[in-house]
């Protein structure tokens, strides 16, 4: 089902695609000026990009998003009346699209189809919205040219809104097998950052182009392409603050103190269980920082914990290397909630926040799943855990664990790669 849904996605986006080139090619382009100036636009944005893929719920090429936008929603330059249409709206957002991403997929370094597809429909909604009611005069005899019109492109920004966020649940259900609900949600909540830019330098582009014809693109495009520029310095930074967070975690693996991958496993389950759970990106961030990190008090230790399995020790042993790890962690320059979730991970799960009864669940299924002393596998250990639930694990995180162990198919988490 969610794999029809997602060649439902790009099935309309390629009727769309052929609809709206083979319409304008026909009857010709309408304002060729607009639709080169917004062309333009949208290919210089896709130029931008610089993501090797497509995050889930994200838009790797703000700017041309914003300039697709813009052109759907555009009425009127410099006061004259334009009549391009939906399906010219589509020719030239998906020429424009192809000639940008050209360099990249020579490069090797191509978007997703799922991108492209979402790009075309939510294009095609915002103009099926306002293109017949502008055109046929109807908006501007229901609205006038003042504030209601705004508000009305407001109404409409939020519709538009809420159709790209459908459109992204649907491939990335079928991509992790995550409930649906879960999913929107996610992609609504990530909308609040760069997609709010991107609608409001969109609207304002367009009403800057009624007024004060196509030289308002530029002008107006300059803050959104400076904020992309932001974007990218922070996503490298995060990137990089990621990485030594990962050094520090394997080292528990270079002194022998852990499993091979344990750390990483931990954290990738640890993500997956905070996802199913309605966790924010931001807390996710924190979770997957002390999930990494939850081991790291075991350098402290003159003498190893067997094959690292911290699960099976006494709970004053468990609490003595936790509240250990917290201090390492404080020491390393981590945020404070990364420490407080490492340290109080081997506390009885009541008085734990949600983050730190994740990281201690995951691991105790990871320790049980792992280790010569426990034989038995997936089901087993998911057995010894639900036993657990009086004080040690929460039951509804054990059954989070369970289900998205299910959805894997074998019962295990693929091992996250080295580095």
């Amino acid at each position: 089902m969610k794999g029809t849904a997602t060649w439902g996605v790009r099935g309309a986006a390629a009727l769309l695609t052929v609809a709206g080139l083979g319409h304008t090619l026909w009857h010709g382009v309408d304002e060729p000026g607009a639709a080169l100036a917004f062309g333009a636009l949208i290919a210089i944005g896709e130029l931008a990009r610089r993501d090797r893929q497509d995050p889930p719920g994200r838009r790797p090429a703000p700017l041309g998003s914003a300039g697709a936008l813009a052109y759907a929603l555009l009425g009127q330059n410099a006061g004259q009346p334009t009549h391009h249409g939906v399906l010219q709206t589509v020719a030239v957002v998906v020429a424009a699209a192809l000639a940008g991403i050209v360099p990249h997929i020579a490069r090797g370094r191509g978007p997703a189809l799922d991108h492209l597809s979402r790009r075309v429909l939510t294009a095609a909604f915002a103009a099926a919205c306002f293109q017949p009611l502008y055109n046929s005069g109807r908006l501007e005899q229901w609205l006038g040219q003042g504030p209601y019109l705004v508000l009305f492109l407001l109404l409409l920004l939020g519709l538009t809104v809420l159709c790209d966020a459908v459109l992204a649940a649907a491939p990335a259900g079928a991509r992790t097998g995550r409930p649906y609900g879960p999913l929107l949600r996610d992609e609504l909540r990530a909308q609040l950052g760069i997609g709010s830019a991107i609608c409001a330098t969109g609207v304002v582009m367009a009403l800057g182009a009624a007024v004060a014809g196509l030289w308002a693109v530029p002008v107006f495009s300059v803050p959104l392409l400076l904020t992309q520029l932001s974007f990218h310095r922070i996503t490298a930074i995060r990137t990089t603050y990621r990485q030594t967070i990962t050094s520090l975690a394997r080292a528990t693996e270079i002194a022998g103190c852990t499993r091979p991958g344990h750390s990483r496993r931990v954290a990738a389950l640890s993500c997956a269980v905070g996802r199913e759970l309605g966790l924010s990106e931001r807390e996710l961030t924190v979770l997957e920082y002390a999930a990494l990190m939850h081991d790291i008090g075991q350098l402290s230790l003159v003498d190893p914990v067997p094959d690292g399995a911290t699960a099976g020790l006494p709970g004053a042993e468990a609490r003595r290397i936790a509240e250990l790890g917290g201090e390492v962690a404080r020491q390393t320059g981590v945020s404070a909630e990364v420490a407080v979730i490492v340290e109080r991970q081997a506390d009885p799960y009541r008085e734990q926040p949600l983050a730190a009864r994740i990281v201690r669940t995951v691991n105790a299924y990871d320790d049980l799943v792992g280790g010569s002393r426990h034989p038995g596998g997936s089901l087993a250990a998911l057995e010894r855990l639900r036993l657990g639930t009086g004080h040690d694990y929460q039951p509804e995180v054990v059954e989070c664990l369970a289900r998205v162990l299910a959805r894997g198919g074998r019962g295990r988490v693929v091992p996250v790669p080295p580095g």
